[in-house]
């Protein structure tokens, strides 16, 4: 990092080794010095970037300029996909293999969100185990095969298994050789789908996705979920401006949809009055279609649409978690992008939602409490997410004077994730934005963190998210 990020790691009293020799309250530790506390504070004020990523490369450090493609995104495919990623239906499937590592392959796949609806069985033996099962059993909807045998051969196996299957199977190959005459033969005789190594996870879900999705099913649109690792961290205020900035900034239609039922603050932060909210869909969710959604969401901006939590606390009865999946299902059928305002709680129904989420935002404060519980919700989810990307983590609320925090570097490597934006404390203009019922873009298009929500809107969407040129007509009347 550069000089002014050095401030965010090293100018306190205190250095981060390790939790156990993080005890406030014990000697200096407790407090940073006032002048290391003075350094960080004019940091905060002058720093041209306020460290996104812990190792930039050399030729940019801003952190409001999208980040190059991570090795990480690079195996997921392409860039990030244009639409969200549909459940596979349930279907069965008998997959037949050589190798350990094509195991391995099937059995990372087998544990994937979007198969959690199938039923997978892994056999030894490859094509010639295929053929002889599959002459005593009966043909599941998917037959994934391995061959290592030259060209010839495998075709002429391929021949033997086609006597064996029952018609309608669908039928993928895994090879060892990249040859297109090849390829050309066995689509003649049925097969489906031809794959050589390297082979990723989410490749062969694609693949299985593309057999038996319906290519003419509704657009589905990217699921965007906002937790926050305790309470007070900010995370609605982060789910709400980053919907903005998606929309309004990056010009990408964006719902808001507010699951915190109870104390959800959506309609208090864009100052909307809503008749009727999320609450309405699901109470009856099997009546919630496409029509009845778009008549119960509320218009903020042209691009931006709202889907309100309760104005009050009222006596709710248990909402099921299918209830919630298919509330947002059919939001995902209405706009490209569904930001999800998640509540502090770790129930069921918030444990399904966040694991079938296309991206999720954690965020935390410097502090300890976030760092364990953000690190416990994050190693949760990537155990059960293997083949999505990882969380992005936001740390919110840096620099609060005389409050003792994390280091960003050690927060960073104490939780495994290094933070895509942190935001500094300035409560001055987050307050003014909620007394106005404005996002803080609207309220100061040029502050710090009005950059930083939208270089994380642009992390996300792949758009160049840009503050909208007033006009000067506008400038004039001051709006």
């Amino acid at each position: 990092m550069g000089k002014e990020s050095t401030l965010f790691e090293d100018d306190f009293d205190f250095e981060l080794d390790s939790l156990d020799e993080f005890e406030p309250g014990k000697g200096d530790q407790s407090r940073p010095a006032p002048a290391a506390q003075e350094a960080f504070s004019d940091a905060l004020d002058d720093a041209p970037s306020i460290g996104v990523d812990l190792n930039p490369p050399a030729k940019a450090l801003d952190p409001y300029v999208p980040a190059e493609p991570t090795a990480e995104t690079l195996l997921m495919g392409d860039d990030m996909p244009s639409a969200g990623d549909r459940p596979i239906p349930a279907i069965s499937i008998y997959a037949f293999v050589e190798k350990p590592e094509t195991r391995d392959l099937i059995e990372t796949i087998a544990r994937d969100r979007r198969l959690g609806r199938t039923s997978i069985e892994i056999h030894d033996g490859g094509l010639d185990a295929a053929i002889q099962y599959l002459g005593q059993n009966a043909t599941p909807n998917l037959l994934m095969v391995e061959s290592t045998a030259p060209a010839s051969r495998m075709v002429d196996d391929i021949d033997r298994l086609a006597g064996q299957c029952e018609p309608g199977v669908e039928v993928m190959v895994i090879g060892t050789t990249n040859d297109i005459p090849l390829y050309r033969k066995l689509v003649a005789r049925g097969v489906s789908e031809y794959l050589v190594p390297p082979i990723q996870p989410l490749q062969v879900i694609r693949s299985i996705a593309d057999l038996f999705n319906d290519p003419d099913a509704p657009f589905m649109g990217r699921s965007i979920a906002v937790v926050g690792a305790k309470g007070g961290v900010g995370a609605s205020t982060i789910a709400h401006n980053l919907a903005w900035a998606m929309a309004e900034n990056g010009r990408v239609n964006t719902t808001l949809v507010d699951l915190d039922v109870s104390f959800g603050t959506t309609a208090l932060d864009f100052n909307e009055d809503p008749q009727q909210t999320v609450i309405d869909a699901l109470l009856d969710p099997e009546r919630a279609d496409e029509a009845v959604v778009n008549r119960l969401l509320a218009k903020a901006t042209d691009r931006l649409s709202l889907f309100a939590a309760p104005a009050t606390v009222a006596d709710l009865p248990e909402i099921s978690a299918d209830a919630y999946a298919k509330v947002i299902e059919t939001v995902r059928r209405n706009t490209p992008y569904v930001v999800l305002d998640m509540p502090h709680t770790w129930s069921s129904w918030v444990i399904e939602t966040l694991i079938n989420a296309d991206e999720l935002v954690v965020v935390c404060q410097p502090d300890l409490a976030s760092l364990r519980n953000g690190k416990n919700i994050i190693d949760q989810l990537v155990a059960s997410r293997p083949n999505d990307s990882k969380p992005r983590l936001v740390l919110n609320m840096a620099g609060v004077p005389k409050r003792p925090e994390i280091p960003v570097k050690d927060f960073a490597a104490a939780i495994g994730i290094e933070p895509s934006i942190v935001l500094p404390f300035e409560p001055h203009l987050f307050g003014l934005a909620s007394n106005n019922g404005q996002m803080i873009s609207e309220t100061d298009p040029a502050a710090k963190p009005s950059l930083a929500i939208d270089h994380l809107a642009s992390l996300i969407t792949g758009q160049s998210v840009e503050q909208p040129t007033k006009s000067l007509l506008a400038k004039l009347l001051g709006k």
